[in-house]
């Protein structure tokens, strides 16, 4: 099984092209260390040299050992101060190519299974914040090596705003570098260990679980079969919203795109109240027939059938949601045991999931459709797994997530939270949709209000509010107002 490590350094000074990290034992550096559940706190020195004969690699530098494709600002980033940097900055390059001296490494944000991540600016361009995944090769075992390959591949194909982007991919001596987002709020577990007793509000689990989510059926779509959900890997932009990290577990099956049609019934709105059908037709883009026999992971959050070596599939990840969904609400994992080996036999034992103990009266609205989508994907048999053969357009369909504008997801306001601190000013670069101005609100809120009047309506027709609030009356949402 592989597990990540994760160890915070905390230094301001400008280390130039050089960055070293010392051993535990050392009395020199200033360090600050994450804790986490399924962390270790061991790390191993790490030394840095950045030359000027690393390149960027690209289709025009064939002499590089990697050669990653399509290296240009993707559709939903046209507009990224980020992506302006980088054009910026080999604009100012002699050979209009970017190269590891353009860049200045700030400090070490992370350490994980495969390599350091560090926080780094391009040296002409000090307003804009990048990551830097390196990896030396040469602490490597063969089959780390094909991870890394694995995680180069899958970063070049991404283009979602819940995803990584890959500005560039460098090769420098025995290091290979990826130049991605930074997400300066940290990853989800920091951010649960900083809550009252390490779990979240309904609402907070919605926002976190819906942006997920999206970015499962984004992966599913492309036949990627992430395998490594868990809040560690779910990062928090610098606007609030979610970015999924690490992708050297991911493997690859085959997809076939459908439409499917459904009946769906809904009442009316009218004084009538009547029961109405009409067909529905979904698409779904789910990697069913994907699987691999390689247990990897980590234990918390393994399926039963990755635990019992027979072969996994898809549902492993729908699997791994739930267990989020889980963890986000109650602040543990649901088959946690006293040790590694107690709770790898509860998941593959025969017994399904146990909550809390609460009065009903007392629960959160919101949370009996929790429970009842937790039970949905902790379903042993995997055949019979809550998204499985429908992927996410099945579980969006679900009463806990009544009332979502998916197509807006990326315009909604994060949940206000201990320990996230979101960058207001500016526009997001989540989000495509421009700011109407108040003239325009105003007059859309008028039409909305004779509309809603000509017709006997009481639902809001203005989707423009915090959507994860909870409230809901003989299935209609209720109008809910921003926190």
């Amino acid at each position: 099984m592989e597990e990540d490590h994760h160890t915070i350094f905390h230094q301001d000074s400008d280390l130039d092209f050089s960055f070293t990290s010392t051993t535990t034992t050392s009395t020199t550096a200033t360090t600050t260390t994450t804790a986490s559940a399924r962390s270790s706190l061991a790390r191993s020195s790490l030394c840095l040299s950045f030359n000027e004969s690393s390149r960027l690699s690209s289709a025009s530098n064939p002499t590089t050992t990697t050669v990653i494709p399509n290296l240009h600002p993707r559709p939903h980033r046209k507009s990224d101060p980020n992506w302006s940097a980088i054009k910026a900055a080999t604009n100012l390059s002699s050979d209009g190519t970017l190269h590891l001296r353009h860049l200045k490494l700030v400090k070490l944000v992370g350490a994980g299974n495969l390599g350091r991540v560090f926080l780094c600016r391009l040296r002409d361009y000090e307003h804009s914040n990048f990551a830097i995944k390196v990896v030396d090769k040469n602490l490597l075992t063969s089959k780390k090596l094909a991870h890394v390959q694995t995680e180069g591949r899958i970063l070049s194909s991404l283009d979602h705003p819940f995803l990584p982007t890959l500005y560039a991919h460098l090769e420098a001596s025995h290091y290979t570098c990826f130049l991605i987002d930074f997400c300066p709020n940290g990853d989800l577990h920091s951010l649960l260990r900083k809550q009252p007793n390490y779990r979240l509000q309904i609402d907070a689990v919605r926002f976190f679980a819906s942006e997920v989510l999206v970015a499962l059926e984004y992966l599913h779509s492309l036949g990627i079969v992430y395998r490594d959900l868990k809040p560690e890997n779910i990062l928090i932009r610098e606007d609030g919203h979610i970015m999924l990290s690490d992708f050297d577990l991911c493997f690859n099956g085959d997809v076939v795109p459908k439409l499917d049609n459904r009946i769906q019934e809904t009442t009316s709105l009218s004084s009538s109240g009547k029961r109405r059908r009409r067909m529905v037709t979904e698409f779904v883009a789910e990697p069913t027939t994907a699987f691999s026999k390689s247990c990897v992971g980590t234990h918390e959050y393994l399926a039963p059938e990755l635990v019992n070596g027979g072969g996994h599939g898809n549902g492993v990840d729908w699997w791994a949601f739930g267990v989020l969904v889980y963890e986000l609400l109650y602040g543990t994992t649901p088959f946690r045991g006293e040790s590694k080996e107690s709770t790898l036999r509860n998941i593959a034992a025969s017994n399904g999931v146990t909550f809390e103990e609460t009065e009903d009266a007392r629960a959160p609205p919101g949370t009996a459709e929790a429970k009842d989508l937790i039970e949905k994907l902790l379903v042993k048999d995997h055949r019979r797994r809550f998204g499985c053969n429908g992927g996410a357009t099945e579980i969006k369909r679900h009463p806990f997530f009544d009332g979502i504008k998916w197509p807006l997801i990326r315009t909604y306001s994060p949940p206000e939270l201990r320990g996230v601190t979101v960058k207001r000013s500016g526009r997001s670069h989540a989000s495509h949709v421009s700011t109407p101005s108040k003239r325009r609100r105003w007059i859309w809120k008028g039409f909305n209000c004779l509309l809603m009047k000509s017709k006997g309506c009481k639902r809001n027709l203005n989707s423009n509010q915090n959507y994860y609030c909870y409230s809901k009356s003989e299935n209609i949402v209720k109008k809910c107002g921003k926190r």
